[in-house]
């Protein structure tokens, strides 16, 4: 199966780059604008702590720079049902639907808001257990800092700076994590966490890629229980098919995504700490002011709670009207 990723990830990447210098002058990649914003990914989960809601799946609309919409998310992990090496391992699955929208402030300044509603399972083996309601709602602002002029440049630049808050609306219950490895099994982290951004976009006609680094501080909650910081990146190529009446946007890349060790009243916790290498690759089309988007993530490597925990997948679907 990794192989199989591999190859796609490179074939796209053959595909897009031939794409960049084979073809004639078209309707310039300009009309539309492809900020990742992953700024928002390290808030909506990860595997090793923190409320796992999103997962790098990304926050931004490729075809839609200002819109309101939803969005679902699935998330499948295997892990083992106890911190022994002979633990059996158990299924657990996070689903996530999303309202989110990004309005402009100004032509530098943009504010996004993220408001998830979560129900988790996971097959323990005295029988199922469920979770579901409110999860900790995200807000953002991303700023531009350069954007080359895009008649006067064979490639156009682009690089914004952004930072973000995440509100503990979402329920953290202690009893969730005893004796569990997966420590994301909640609503909420129960704390208030905050997120800074960089990201810088280079493209060609319409072709492109989107380069992202972020870092998220994660902050003690009531409870004593502090999630570990978590780094992700990520570089993603994408290219516009504009057919007039509908526009398609194929995307392939990586992500990653590095956590640290979690603490309860100051102390490491084992087996909290952890790191992924994601394949990801999906679509968006849009019409008029509707746009719907389909992305998957495969895993490529992991290290996940000490090999206690593993990642299966990860794909979402997203409805989104243009503002």
């Amino acid at each position: 199966m990794i192989k199989i990723i591999i190859k796609i990830v490179v074939l796209a990447t053959m595909f897009l780059s031939s794409k960049m210098f084979g073809l004639p002058p078209k309707d310039s990649i300009s009309s539309f604008t492809f900020q990742r914003l992953a700024a928002m990914e390290d808030f909506d989960c990860d595997a090793c702590g923190c409320s796992a809601s999103g997962g790098s799946m990304g926050f931004s609309s490729m075809l839609n720079n200002n819109f309101a919409g939803v969005r679902y998310f699935r998330q499948s992990y295997t892990s083992r049902d106890g911190i022994f090496a002979n633990s059996p391992w158990i299924d657990e699955n996070f689903n996530t639907v999303q309202a989110w929208a990004r309005i402009p402030l100004t032509n530098k300044i943009q504010i996004s808001a993220l408001v998830p509603y979560h129900f988790h399972q996971r097959e323990l083996t005295t029988g199922t257990e469920r979770i579901s309601g409110l999860g900790d709602i995200t807000l953002m602002g991303l700023y531009s800092v350069f954007e080359t002029k895009k008649d006067s440049a064979v490639f156009t630049h682009k690089v914004n700076v952004g930072a973000g808050v995440k509100i503990p609306t979402g329920q953290f219950t202690q009893a969730n994590n005893l004796g569990s490895i997966n420590q994301s099994f909640q609503l909420g982290t129960g704390s208030w966490d905050y997120s800074v951004v960089s990201e810088y976009v280079i493209s060609r006609k319409d072709l492109g890629m989107n380069t992202t680094l972020n870092y998220v501080f994660k902050t003690e909650n009531k409870k004593e229980y502090q999630y570990g910081d978590q780094f992700n990146y990520a570089a993603t190529l994408f290219y516009l098919f504009d057919f007039n009446a509908v526009q398609i946007v194929p995307q392939a890349g990586l992500a990653g995504e590095v956590y640290q060790t979690n603490k309860q009243h100051g102390l490491d916790l084992p087996n909290t700490a952890g790191d992924i290498l994601f394949g990801k690759f999906g679509f968006e089309a849009g019409k008029d002011k509707f746009s719907i988007g389909v992305n998957a993530m495969l895993p490529i490597n992991q290290n996940l709670s000490s090999g206690k925990m593993e990642a299966n997948y990860r794909w979402s679907v997203n409805l989104n009207y243009t503002l």
